[in-house]
């Protein structure tokens, strides 16, 4: 044998010898596995909404911004844009922190979505977009130090777009763009201008497909809320508690949770403290914000927190329950068409001096794809950061509490997500504030 032969055999030796190191668990946590079950009519409902007319109405209420504000169009690189203009969603949340994706949308032209040639074919097919278009990529990771040149390039298509499709006007809404692409497009002759005010605007009031569409991620939001009150036992920790709602959520065709705010006993007070591996014990509170991106997109967000069952809840504990339960009912009251977001802060529910310090940080929220305008603020804060506007028909919004007391042992996190409708409030989930605890 030779010396090549010799080196062939060595290195298939080596392959046979690694590739036996690398085997499959076969322990007890595999073999006991267990997939998650699906409802499916859960399924079935998100199977029957009309995928072009929620489309449709989506496209028409950011052209309706558009006209409103005389541009040409819009260039939409958040993700979360991206999806509202056009129901598509590639690569998830790795475009969220490398934006690549992006789509050009005419008050009176096209929509043209630019896109990866390798995954295009995630976004064929859907009848609102008009053309797709290899995207130019000019972020680091992509482009390295080929960032200005790229840039540029992408400057120069950008502006031929909206100089063939503007008749005449070169106004662009932008909603994310570093600031040596922007100085590009400037000097291409586009005039840009803040498209976020638009797009939070045009995803302010729902459309029925939309409607159902929360509905259906309220829907599997109920069932891994549900799931997780039957699995809290004393001894589970944090994250398997957790685990349960994100399970449940991707077997369904969900894709996310926003943030992992789940906490237990002591943890539980100040709010927004990530999930953990500690263990739960009997009689802790445990809180939670699903913050769930279901399927089709839709956020899910309401709180629920619970007594971890082998001890009767405290006074105390029933205390700081009675207090968020009460906050949640009276500022869900409010909730009708016309009430001004100043008016809604003066009449809201007064939070007992010792809470104030830890209180939530807002009072009511808009929800849609994620977390959306308005953010309402407490009257207190309202010369600080708060702003006006008016609670409109169809919008989704989430009404927040958190009571617990400055030092405290525990707190109490609910949130309640609702549709205003014309005759008040409709609670989208199906799951009780307090469930069976008695205050």
């Amino acid at each position: 044998m030779n010396s090549r032969d010799n080196n062939e055999a060595n290195a298939s030796n080596s392959r046979s010898q690694h590739a036996s190191d690398r085997l499959f668990r076969r322990d007890e946590l595999v073999a006991k596995h267990q997939v998650s079950r699906i409802d499916s009519s859960i399924v079935a409902a998100f199977e029957a909404i009309d995928r072009p007319a929620l489309r449709a109405y989506r496209l028409e209420r950011l052209r309706a911004q558009l006209r409103l504000h005389d541009y040409a169009g819009m260039l939409l690189a958040d993700p979360i844009n991206i999806r509202y203009a056009t129901d598509t969603n590639s690569l998830g949340v790795w475009v969220m922190h490398a934006p690549s994706r992006y789509v050009f949308v005419g008050t009176d032209g096209p929509v043209i979505l630019f896109d990866f040639t390798t995954s295009r074919h995630n976004s064929e097919g859907v009848e609102s977009i008009d053309e797709i278009r290899p995207t130019i990529a000019w972020n680091y990771f992509l482009a390295g130090p080929r960032v200005q040149e790229k840039a540029g390039e992408w400057a120069r298509c950008i502006a031929d777009v909206v100089r063939q499709h503007g008749s005449g006007n070169r106004r662009l809404a932008v909603d994310k763009c570093d600031p040596w692409g922007a100085e590009m497009l400037r000097a291409e002759g586009i005039s840009l201008h803040d498209a976020q005010p638009l797009t939070e605007m045009a995803r302010l009031i729902k459309g029925p497909q939309e409607i159902a569409q929360h509905r259906v991620s309220m829907a599997v939001c109920d069932l891994g809320v549900s799931r997780m009150r039957e699995a809290l036992r004393p001894g589970i920790t944090e994250n398997q508690l957790w685990s349960v709602l994100q399970d449940t959520n991707t077997a369904h065709g969900g894709e996310w949770s926003e943030a992992r705010l789940l906490s237990s006993g002591p943890r539980t007070n100040p709010w927004f403290r990530d999930v953990s591996n500690r263990v739960i014990n009997a009689g802790d509170i445990v809180g939670f914000d699903t913050d769930m991106v279901g399927p089709g997109g839709y956020l899910s967000d309401i709180s629920r927190s619970f007594i971890c069952p082998g001890e009767n809840p405290s006074s105390e504990q029933r205390t700081l329950f009675g207090h968020a339960r009460d906050q949640i009912a009276h500022n869900c009251a409010l909730l009708k068409p016309g009430v001004t977001f100043r008016e809604f802060a003066g009449k809201c529910w007064d939070v007992p001096e010792k809470y104030v310090h830890n209180r939530y940080m807002m009072m009511v929220h808009g929800c849609g794809l994620v977390d959306e305008y308005p953010s309402v603020a407490y009257a207190v804060d309202f010369d600080e950061w708060g702003y006006d506007g008016t609670f409109e028909e169809n919008m989704v919004v989430s009404v927040e509490s958190f009571i617990g007391e400055k030092g405290g042992q525990e707190g109490v996190k609910l949130e309640e997500q609702v549709l205003i409708t014309a005759d008040g409030p409709v609670p989208l989930s199906s799951c009780p504030l307090l469930g069976d605890l008695l205050i």
